[in-house]
């Protein structure tokens, strides 16, 4: 082991370790490169870039968050939080806003209320997993529900996922409710996919999974850049239009046109545009029952992350326990009150760390590079809005895939997980709900536990989440049987 050289070494252990600062920022480069498509695509999923466009994300009130500030607050807390994160757990481990999480608060919470009241239960769901981790509960919820349904969880996540892209891209559409016709969508318009948005789709979902199959670094980003690259061209050259609801082969968000300027100051109006209100919006059960959805969705893929890329940068110790894990925890927790508190949405550790370990990443000093670099994609904010959803689409279908390897970890041979795992993955994306998958897979777990006799192997922790959601499918009924 080499003697450390400077008071940088000495803070992070970078020669303890067996690393360099050479290779602690190369490799802190190459995460920042795996990860900062989402400052491209989460604009897209939570904001819009007019209200009065097809698809656009509106709340309650028909609110939506603007594009530029999306994109602005979204690399504002990764940069922040992944700084953070290195300084105090001297991992290199990047955070960013969790996709999955976002498409949850656009898709489900959000149109429950206002944008500013779906960000505060994010911001009580951060509050939440810092009281877990501090009372020690986290752990305790963690070993409640079966390993089964927490890889159920994950895949149903990932379905749902790849519908919003294959619907945002225009290659899956709603049929019109016409005489005699019971399919619900179709292939493109009318059966076919000919039209040039959707070309750029298809071809940008290959190119991106020919980058992912041959573990080319930075794929997902080359994906996005290389399917905004041929819309442009494409729209110089046929003039498709954007969509706006009535034209159905135009650009549905996003319009495929270079902007005037590339450089502008970020425009951080986000930040702090919280509220509480959603406890009075809906029914306290319900605004109960969706944090826990978000609690659920955000801590339960948190410390199977930070295990692998621990594995991968030959960190865990001989106990198979990750040094400082009480810390880094708490700092995701932050991370996710943080992300509430500047509409970016949750933050959480990112699986893409790995490509930066990979480089040789060892220490925190690998995330002040991917934060700082973070921080300095906010004053590019404009380039962001020349992207159409048709090229970001590719890079939620191909993230969807790869969280459906979790499906090799449920045990199918058993009814009893077989039936509740299966539920939680096709009605997340069936009904459009991450909270309507984890309930309907909840209950039939319990329920067939107890009919084959095998309650005693239900947590209770179990038994009162399932209750719960027997309250939150039944909310309807009884508010109609009171009124």
């Amino acid at each position: 082991m080499d003697k450390p050289t400077s008071a940088v070494d000495r803070f992070f252990r970078i020669s303890e370790r067996g690393s360099t600062t050479g290779r602690e920022v190369r490799g802190g480069l190459v995460t920042f490169v795996t990860m900062a498509y989402i400052v491209v695509l989460n604009p897209l999923i939570i904001g819009s870039f007019a209200a009065d466009d097809r698809g656009a994300h509106r709340d309650l009130l028909g609110g939506v968050l603007p594009v530029d500030q999306v994109a602005a607050v979204t690399a504002l807390v990764a940069g922040v939080m992944t700084i953070l994160f290195g300084l105090l757990t001297n991992l290199p481990f990047a955070l960013a806003t969790g996709l999955g999480i976002n498409t949850l608060v656009a898709v489900t919470i959000a149109p429950q209320m206002t944008w500013p009241e779906a960000m505060g239960l994010v911001v009580v769901n951060g509050i939440v997993v810092l009281l877990l981790v501090v009372t020690g509960v986290r752990k305790a919820v963690f070993d409640a529900v079966p390993a089964p349904l927490k890889s159920a969880i994950a895949v149903g996540i990932g379905l749902f996922i790849s519908l919003i892209g294959l619907v945002d891209a225009g290659f899956v559409r709603r049929v019109p409710d016409v005489a005699g016709t019971t399919v619900p969508v179709s292939l493109g318009i009318d059966g076919s996919i000919a039209s040039w948005p959707t070309l750029v789709f298809v071809v940008g979902l290959l190119v991106t999974g020919i980058l992912v199959a041959k573990r080319v670094r930075g794929a997902i980003l080359i994906g996005v850049l290389s399917g905004t690259v041929l819309s442009i061209v494409l729209e110089a050259v046929a003039h498709a239009g954007r969509s706006a609801g009535v034209n159905p082969k135009g650009w549905n968000l996003g319009y495929p046109a270079l902007p005037d300027q590339v450089f502008a100051l970020p425009d951080l109006s986000l930040v702090g545009d919280v509220s509480f209100g959603a406890w009075w919006r809906v029914p306290a059960i319900t605004a109960a029952l969706l944090v826990f959805t978000l609690v659920l969705t955000d801590f339960f893929d948190t410390i199977g992350t930070m295990t692998g890329l621990g594995r991968e940068a030959d960190l865990i110790d001989k106990n198979g326990d990750l040094p400082g894990t009480s810390r880094a925890l708490f700092v995701d927790g932050l991370g996710a009150v943080a992300g509430g508190a500047a509409s970016s949405s949750s933050n959480t550790v990112y699986i893409e760390s790995a490509a930066g370990i990979a480089e040789g990443a060892r220490t925190g000093l690998a995330n002040v590079v991917t934060g700082l670099l973070f921080i300095a994609a906010m004053f590019f904010t404009p380039l962001y809005q020349v992207v159409p959803i048709e090229a970001a689409a590719p890079a939620l279908v191909v993230v969807g895939a790869m969280m459906m390897t979790q499906i090799r970890d449920v045990d199918f041979t058993d009814f009893t997980i077989a039936l509740p795992a299966f539920l939680t993955i096709v009605v997340m994306p069936f009904t459009y709900s991450i909270a309507n998958g984890i309930g309907a897979g909840f209950v039939t777990y319990v329920v067939l536990r107890v009919v084959t006799r095998r309650a005693r192997e239900i947590h209770p922790l179990m038994w009162v989440v399932a209750a719960a959601f027997v309250v939150y499918f039944a909310m309807g009924p009884l508010r109609a049987a009171i009124a």
